[in-house]
């Protein structure tokens, strides 16, 4: 829309006709948004609104004034006892007495300064008051809405999104009543689904708040906007009553808000009304804040192409959003996969054109997979591994004709496979690795220690950025040939099952999976807790970890004071492990050699498990002989059919064994080369800053590449640099994020049918075991507080998460398969564990006591159960 000047400042009470955007600081965005919709063409009822400026005029004084008062009674209180300034109620009056001849009643309704954003929309959260006439009940209505900004839900609502109160003000819209025949709500999006351009529609007879309260049951409409076609209709009220609204203007009003949406760039929530003479008014539009964002590709295809994205930092185990450096080296690295198969791209740092960018995600265009025959045989079975509930989503839409297998996709396949085959000489590899682990084994150690000794040559900014880069775009070979052990040990595994088909039951090849060797995440961790045992036995060291915050005390590691004892076990810890990180693979994300809070947080916890209780260690070494007492048992098991059988279970077996620990290594090279990336950019911040092109050398992450070559070069990026952490920080407190959105924004997984089981969440089966124990919901474990036996549910994790796995009962995870790294690790230390459960994090709650069946795959929540 046009920008336009604001209103005066100061000013009590404006015309809703004279307002804009640029007045969403006096007026809300309530009343803002209608000036807009006004200032498009659209029909709004007359009305005016009393400004922010008459609210802070009427708190003068007061508690509140400040913004700071935390108990929210109290605040509605002081709201209502101070007196309604003279001043004010004059300019109502005025106001009022232009509008009453023709008014009758009106609607007072509140547009709060954190309401109706793009990034909040705080529905419902302040009060309004319909069919008020007489300027003295006007008067008090006003007062009542200045209160309804302290009602406990609207404070709740605006801590969840981080929005300080102490800006926070209230103005008010006085708006014409509309004598309603009918009247609803409508969504230019699907806010279930997330389909674009398919409108949702809710009716009744009356007035439209009925509607929104919920107090009725209203007629629902799905509308096709491109076509008009109303693709679903559900009665509400008495079945023998006609509905509120014709098809006719159905379609009028999913047209009339698909013009909205365009006006306003994004789909919008809107209330109508349609009078006696059947005129459809507009009286509110407000962003639909729910929505995830449509993923942007990078190389655009038409609108009418529907794409499959698939979200590849949410199936690396990062739920939260990535920095803009962090997506420019997934770039970078994506660019050394394509090299691979002979597919270099013309800009290694623009990286695939099938990456697309979306809520600060990072997504690849899977559409090329789904459409092949070849890629419909692997990718599923890949993902059911790894990502299983991304598996099932990715086939139900094979039977999508938009996504119907296209000829010759099998040849476009065999030609990058059989590149990449080719440059990391993978049959010698996959040979190397079935004949002799040890040797697959000695070879990835070597190629962690050429990572290690890669560096980035000195020289002005734009030389050491083209050498981050191609520390990045180097690194990258090395890591599929870090693989094929893995490949093998997997492979064997598949193998035993088929050898062994009969023989088993569920959890039987699971506990075979516990405890592996060569597992660095799991040497990690049991590292780790060696630390804490160092620290227990020396009275200083544990006195710290008791008493002092994980902050403090990683402050006095990095100054080198802490207790001799903790400071030395953490420096060799760190010395190890520095360059890992919660949330890795972003480069953006400070190592724990930067910043080792979180590992402090976890030392605190790993003291308060019961001395007596058996150590991480001992789990370890029980799992590992769990797991050879288990092939035992499935070796005698195959004997009863056949010798041969038996030896070659036992083979296969033990092969898978052997490898399998060496999955988390091609991740593991690519971090220790972010590592040192890291490190160079980190200088180069500090050089941005000292110049004024950035305001804090960690600014520099949230530039990519080429943008950090702009600002070596004179260009002033802090305006870039403080709208991106706006938008960084934003979605940070994203809670869900798909795994798979179509290019129309639907969200496959949304469309399927729930369980039907009450109380019993499905998920995959991760790790065997039973436990019932008292749920902990956490989104981010930095400064997580998890007390030993808890069952941690969690979004996804990285390596960054699995130092709290030592204590946790169990683990109930949203993302990831059977060998996601998670799963692993939790067979590992014999800790139950279901993953790939749909919104776990949103249906549990922290102090449930849950019960994770990881043999099965169930997840049984009681009190889900009870309320369903």
């Amino acid at each position: 829309m046009a920008a336009s000047s604001p209103a005066p400042q100061g000013s009590f009470v404006v015309d809703l006709a004279e307002l804009s955007v640029a007045d969403l600081a006096t007026v809300g965005g309530k009343a803002a948004n209608l000036g807009e919709l006004i200032r498009a063409g659209f029909d709004v009822p007359p009305g005016f609104c009393v400004t922010t400026a008459a609210y802070r005029r009427a708190v003068r004084g007061s508690a509140v004034e400040s913004g700071t008062i935390t108990d929210a009674a109290a605040a509605r209180a002081a709201v209502l006892e101070a007196p309604f300034p003279y001043e004010v109620a004059r300019a109502v009056r005025e106001a009022y007495d232009r509008l009453a001849p023709r008014a009758g009643a009106v609607a007072v309704r509140s547009s709060a300064t954190a309401e109706d954003l793009p990034g909040a929309s705080f529905a419902g959260q302040q009060d309004t008051y319909l069919d008020v006439a007489g300027v003295d009940d006007v008067l008090d209505a006003v007062h009542r809405c200045w209160a309804s900004l302290w009602t406990d839900r609207a404070v709740a609502y605006r801590a969840a999104q981080g929005i300080e109160g102490a800006g926070v003000a209230l103005a008010v819209v006085v708006q014409r009543m509309v004598d309603a025949e009918s009247a609803g709500v409508l969504f230019t999006a699907d806010p279930v689904t997330g389909r674009r351009r398919q409108a949702v529609l809710d009716a009744a007879r009356g007035l439209g708040e009925a509607v929104v309260s919920g107090s009725v049951d209203p007629d629902h409409f799905v509308v096709d906007t491109a076509t008009g076609r109303i693709l679903d209709r559900r009665p509400g009220g008495e079945a023998d009553q006609p509905a509120s609204v014709t098809d006719a203007q159905v379609r009028a009003l999913a047209a009339l808000g698909d013009r909205v949406e365009r006006a306003f760039g994004s789909p919008q929530d809107i209330e109508w009304a349609i009078d006696g003479d059947g005129h459809a008014w507009l009286t509110q539009s407000r962003p639909v804040t729910t929505l995830f964002p449509v993923p942007v590709r990078d190389a655009p295809r038409p609108a009418t192409d529907t794409r499959v994205y698939f979200c590849v930092s949410l199936a690396q185990g990062l739920h939260r959003p990535i920095t803009p450096m962090g997506i420019a080296a997934f770039r970078v690295i994506g660019s050394g996969f394509l090299d691979l198969i002979g597919r270099r791209p013309a800009r290694i740092v623009d990286g695939p054109g099938a990456f697309a960018i979306g809520g600060e995600r990072i997504f690849v265009d899977a559409t090329p997979v789904v459409r092949s025959a070849v890629g419909r045989e692997i990718f599923p079975r890949a993902l059911d591994v790894m990502e299983a509930r991304s598996a099932v989503v990715l086939r139900g839409l094979f039977d999508d004709p938009r996504f119907t297998v296209l000829p010759r996709s099998r040849r476009r396949f065999a030609r990058g496979f059989l590149h990449l085959a080719a440059r990391i000489r993978l049959p010698l590899l996959l040979g190397q690795a079935f004949f002799s682990p040890a040797a697959a084994q000695r070879r990835v150690q070597r190629l962690a220690a050429e990572v290690r000794a890669r560096d980035i040559a000195g020289g002005d900014i734009p030389t050491r950025v083209d050498g981050v880069v191609d520390l990045l775009l180097r690194t990258m070979p090395l890591a599929p040939r870090s693989l094929p052990g893995a490949v093998v040990g997997f492979g064997m595994l598949g193998l035993a099952a088929r050898l062994l088909r009969g023989s088993t039951q569920p959890g039987d090849l699971q506990t075979v999976l516990r405890s592996v060797p060569d597992n660095v995440t799991t040497q990690m961790d049991l590292e780790l807790w060696d630390v804490a045992v160092r620290a227990r036995r020396d009275a200083e060291s544990a006195a710290a970890l008791r008493t002092r915050d994980a902050e403090d005390l990683a402050d006095a590691y990095l100054a080198g004071a802490l207790p001799a004892v903790l400071q030395r076990a953490m420096a060799n810890f760190l010395a190890r492990y520095g360059h890992r990180a919660v949330a890795e693979i972003d480069l953006g994300m400070p190592r724990w050699a930067e910043d080792p809070t979180h590992l402090f947080g976890v030392l605190t916890g790993y003291l308060r498990l019961d001395t007596d209780a058996a150590t991480p260690a001992q789990h370890f070494a029980a799992g590992a002989r769990d797991a050879e007492a288990m092939i035992d048992t499935l070796v005698h098991r195959a004997r009863e059919r056949s010798r041969l059988r038996a030896a070659a279970a036992g083979f296969c077996l033990r092969r898978a064994r052997a490898l399998v620990g060496m999955r988390e290594m091609p991740k593991f090279l690519m971090i220790i080369a972010m590592r040192r990336a890291r490190a160079e950019l980190v200088a180069i911040g500090v050089e941005l800053a000292a110049a004024g092109r950035v305001a804090d050398p960690a600014d520099v992450f949230f530039l990519d590449f080429d943008e950090t070559n702009r600002a070596a070069a004179g260009t002033d990026m802090r305006a870039t640099v403080r709208e991106r952490r706006e938008r960084y920080d934003t979605e940070l407190r994203r809670r869900h994020v798909p795994r798979m959105l179509l290019s129309d924004g639907t969200e496959p997984e949304a469309v399927g049918a729930a369980s039907d089981q009450p109380g019993a969440l499905r998920g995959t089966p991760a790790s065997a075991g039973i436990v019932t124990a008292p749920a902990r919901v956490i989104l981010d474990p930095v400064g997580a507080h998890l007390e030993p036996g808890e069952i941690l549910v969690a979004p996804s994790t990285d390596p960054g998460w699995t130092p709290l796995f030592l204590t946790a009962g169990g683990l109930v995870m949203e993302m990831g398969g059977a060998n996601s790294h998670g799963a692993v690790v939790a067979r590992e230390y014999g800790i139950p564990a279901v993953v790939g459960v749909a919104r776990a994090t949103e249906t549990i709650t922290t102090g449930v006591d849950v019960t994770v069946d990881g043999a099965s795959g169930v997840v049984t929540v009681p009190l889900l159960s009870a309320g369903s």
